[in-house]
């Protein structure tokens, strides 16, 4: 089974409003080094739209609120990834449109070409592009990690309730040290 670490939506402005200063940042970047160091893809998936906001619709409730407030737009600085977990040359960052992962990007396809069955879920928030990407992932029959503390979301209990009740009925659900110590070459 091959594996990638999905780091989503850890963007200037997405960090800026949920980090609680719980040293998230930093347990994130322990996650991608250790994939890194394993030899496991580390994908990236940003959330970037189009200027005049085309691509949302007026049903989309945290779209239109998304574009009301001007926020996400291709280019800015806040649809940037975090400086701290930056990519390296030559690892993939895709763009979606939509909560999902999958939703606008081409990130089925660029799992597909390179053999990808299995996927680790990181990323803010949890009640957003975790989820969406976790149901999504599943209905496509991806093996699923989720990393409950490289995942933050801006209301504690709906995480809380995620991490512990909801995903794990779909996918192995562990902290950053758990994974990599089942990662480590041994």
């Amino acid at each position: 089974m091959s594996k990638a670490l999905l780091v989503m939506d850890v963007q200037r402005a997405i960090v800026d409003i949920a980090d609680d200063g719980s040293a998230y940042v930093p347990r994130l970047r322990r996650a991608i080094d250790g994939a890194r160091a394993a030899g496991i893809p580390v994908i990236y998936v940003v959330i970037a739209l189009r200027p005049g906001f085309p691509e949302v619709g007026p049903h989309n409730r945290a779209l239109t609120a998304i574009a009301r407030a001007g926020l996400y737009v291709e280019g800015d600085p806040g649809t940037e990834i975090h400086p701290e977990v930056a990519p390296r040359p030559g690892e993939v960052v895709v763009t979606k449109r939509r909560a999902s992962a999958f939703s606008g990007s081409d990130l089925e396809m660029v799992l597909r070409t390179r053999g990808i069955d299995s996927l680790v879920l990181t990323g803010i928030a949890t009640s957003a592009v975790v989820l969406y990407t976790l149901c999504q992932a599943n209905d496509l029959d991806f093996g699923l990690t989720v990393l409950s503390d490289a995942c933050l979301d801006l209301d504690p209990e709906v995480h809380r309730v995620l991490t512990e009740k909801l995903f794990p009925q779909w996918a192995d659900v562990l902290t950053v040290d758990d994974w990599l110590g089942a990662i480590a070459p041994r």
